[in-house]
């Protein structure tokens, strides 16, 4: 049987649809570890971005942190956590943390700092002072890539989560492991599947989420800077033709 009769095979199996191993039971599993490791990443991250980017210092820390983390092999760090803190839902979700810190991090920090300082400029002008600044100026204005740093940690801790199941949790990781043990390739490229699926949907979530909140100002002063900048021609834009 190839692997697509296998799939099919699985997906139309009743009882992979219901009771605490079914799709449903397994999808709120897996959002609630990568839920739960965003907030508390984004907790993390973001203040400590909005900060130092306000700032305009530690660029240096900002990176050597990013960068060290990234180094960190999630499975290893999993395995030592586990060795040390024991089997439970604490070693997975540590390291789905540290996973989803780097971007927002990054992200939230390149865009408070890069905000023009002509704008800061003039809020400073109005009367705007520290906070309000940050606030009302810089965060709205960078808000585009602060939303690209926690969509880029969300999708990877989507895909990451799985290895929760190395541990004897749930969520999409229990096909994969199960069905690897068991020699079930249907059931392995099933759960697959779903992550991928799950990463795609967060992926739309969070496009959808950014064409609602950021301002239509930030959103043309973009496509102006793209446009100008040689970057590309957006859908829409058309050069101006030249004499």
């Amino acid at each position: 049987m190839n692997p697509i009769e296998l799939v099919s095979d699985w997906f139309r199996d009743p009882a992979n649809w219901s009771g605490a191993s079914g799709i449903h039971s397994r999808v709120a599993e897996h959002l609630q570890y990568s839920l739960l490791a965003l907030l508390i990443a984004a907790m993390i991250a973001l203040p400590l971005g909005l900060v130092l980017g306000h700032l305009n210092r530690g660029e240096i820390v900002v990176l050597t942190i990013a960068n060290s983390i990234r180094a960190l092999p999630t499975l290893g760090l999993l395995t030592l956590l586990v060795i040390l803190a024991g089997i439970g839902l604490l070693p997975p979700l540590i390291a789905l943390i540290v996973l989803a810190i780097p971007p927002m991090l990054v992200n939230t920090f390149e865009g408070i700092r890069n905000v023009d300082r002509f704008t800061v400029d003039a809020a400073r002008g109005i009367g705007l002072r520290g906070a309000s600044i940050l606030w009302r100026v810089e965060t709205p204005v960078a808000l585009p890539l602060i939303l690209l740093g926690v969509r880029l940690a969300a999708i990877q801790v989507i895909s990451a989560a799985t290895i929760a199941a190395y541990v004897g949790l749930g969520g999409f990781g229990r096909y994969i492991f199960d069905g690897l043990g068991r020699r079930d390739f249907g059931q392995v490229i099933g759960g697959s599947i779903l992550v991928a699926l799950l990463a795609i949907a967060t992926e739309l979530f969070f496009v959808a989420l950014g064409a609602a909140v950021v301002s239509q100002g930030v959103t043309r002063r973009r496509k102006k800077i793209l446009t100008s900048t040689g970057l590309g021609i957006l859908p829409g834009v058309r050069r101006k033709a030249t004499s």
